[in-house]
């Protein structure tokens, strides 16, 4: 078994393992690549052992097609998306007026948190001073 490293520690520099240190440097692919190192589970690396033992590619070429997956945003994220839809119109729908900020109340029985004054909605008094 091997035996730790020991680092020597500076009593002015806090005891901290970052991932990063400092800001992000500008990559440029054109310049080539930065070599980082990672730590895996032996679940993770005996994945990316066979995986890579299947595809007949190195891991490292393995671990940067699974992040070239995950930075492209497919097209469809932008043709089938529900969420940039219309909002469908219910004319059957009656709401209160203040439903969307005193949702809490309507929803679970809560005292208000906004009142209508001189025809503004504002936070209750009560809600303010807490």
């Amino acid at each position: 078994m091997k035996k730790p490293v020991q680092y020597p520690s500076d009593s002015n520099t806090p005891e901290v393992v970052r991932d990063v240190p400092g800001p992000l440097p500008q990559l440029d692919n054109a310049k080539g690549m930065v070599r980082t190192q990672i730590y895996l589970t032996r679940a993770e690396h005996g994945f990316l052992l066979s995986e890579s033992a299947r595809r007949g590619e190195p891991m490292a070429a393995v671990i940067r097609g699974f992040i070239d997956d995950k930075m492209r945003m497919p097209e469809s994220a932008w043709a089938i998306n529900p969420m940039l839809e219309a909002t469908p119109q219910d004319d059957a729908l009656e709401l209160p007026e203040d439903a969307a900020i005193n949702h809490d109340h309507y929803r679970y029985g809560t005292k208000k948190r906004y009142v209508k004054k001189r025809g503004q909605w504002v936070l209750d008094e009560a809600e303010a001073s807490q």
